[in-house]
């Protein structure tokens, strides 16, 4: 694993910046906006950003006088392609939940 991706893990582990990368995927916005839909200060806010800027999550323009934040998910494709090698595992135990439910359902309907 490298570096950057264990970096970026490290990142989306903590569920406040989860919800931040949430937002930001919606659209563009201000730290003042993000901080709106938060019940935390305006500073955790900002060194949450701040981190998920260091990270490449998050890039940040100047519009004027005001910073306006934009999602980045780039660097999440290293994730996403990590986590597609546990997908047959994932499909094989749906499958067998899948046939465990439907011959649960003929066992009823036998019983009834």
């Amino acid at each position: 694993m490298t570096y950057r991706l264990h970096n970026i893990y490290s990142v989306i582990a903590d569920d406040r910046r989860r919800a931040l990368l949430d937002c930001l995927a919606t659209g563009d916005k201000t730290a003042g906006e993000l901080a709106g839909e938060f019940d935390i200060s305006r500073p955790a806010i900002a060194k949450h950003l701040r981190i998920l800027e260091q990270s490449g999550l998050v890039t940040i323009t100047n519009v004027g006088r005001t910073r306006v934040h934009r999602l980045n998910a780039e660097p999440l494709r290293e994730v996403h392609d990590w986590l597609q090698r546990y997908g047959p595992f994932w499909d094989s135990r749906l499958q067998n939940l899948k046939h465990a439910v439907e011959a649960d359902v003929k066992a009823r309907k036998r019983n009834n």
